[in-house]
């Protein structure tokens, strides 16, 4: 679970101490600093990464609305006011939520979780966003060369290196355990010696799996059963 690091701005040490009270309340707030006025709170933004900004509109020298228009990149701003009338303003400059004093810790937990839902949402978008891996990299013969996955027919282990059987053969440094963890979950070993690509697998007959009319590879006892359950998988 996300931890929110939160900063309090507000000259009334009244409501500071009740907004520290609600930050306590709940277990994904962390206040980092309490300010009496905006110059601390521009202290405190250099010295820490801040999520959300509790920030109080009357406050001496600079008010939090002037204090908010100079900052170029500004965290999650919830306004707490006493006063209604700066309500479109803070809007205007892009604030979460506007709370009006007196407010109760329901109302501040309302606040908080329009935070919490924008950063679920962005985290949601970013998932949506990654591609599964479709190539490798390998190192072969003083080169670097991209193999798509579904090129692959087969792997054959070779001592401390793999062939890997392709378009053509290349030759790489790692054994076959370590080359299969990077590969999809349509790779399987069959053999101590061998794995397969299950797409290119056109038929088992007693213990040979066929990979093409030419190309038949020996399938180990321990191995079998393993392979006739992901098959089975794949049928259902």
């Amino acid at each position: 679970m996300k931890v929110f690091k939160c900063l309090i701005a507000d000259d009334e040490p009244i409501a500071r101490q009740i907004l520290e009270n609600y930050c306590k309340d709940i277990p994904y707030l962390e206040l980092i600093s309490s300010c009496k006025n905006a110059f601390e709170v521009m202290e405190e933004l250099q010295k820490h990464e801040i999520d959300i900004l509790f920030l109080d509109i009357n406050m001496p020298k600079l008010s939090g609305i002037s204090l908010l228009k100079t900052l170029t990149n500004p965290p999650n701003v919830i306004i707490t006011s006493a006063y209604s009338e700066y309500a479109i303003e803070g809007f205007e400059l892009a604030v979460v939520d506007y709370l009006l004093k007196p407010f109760s810790i329901e109302r501040f937990l309302q606040a908080v979780m329009k935070v919490k839902n924008k950063y679920s949402n962005t985290v949601v978008e970013i998932k949506k966003e990654k591609k599964t891996p479709t190539s490798i990299f390998v190192k072969s013969d003083k080169k670097i060369v991209k193999i798509n996955f579904d090129s692959i027919n087969y792997i054959e282990a070779y001592g401390n290196y793999v062939k890997i059987f392709s378009e053509s053969m290349i030759l790489t440094q790692q054994t076959l355990s370590d080359f299969l963890e990077k590969l999809p979950e349509n790779f399987i070993r069959i053999h101590k010696s061998y794995a397969i690509n299950l797409d290119e697998l056109k038929s088992i007959e007693g213990n040979l799996v066929m990979i093409s009319e030419n190309e038949k590879l020996p399938i180990g006892k321990s191995y079998k059963k393993l392979l006739i359950d992901k098959i089975e998988q794949n049928i259902r």
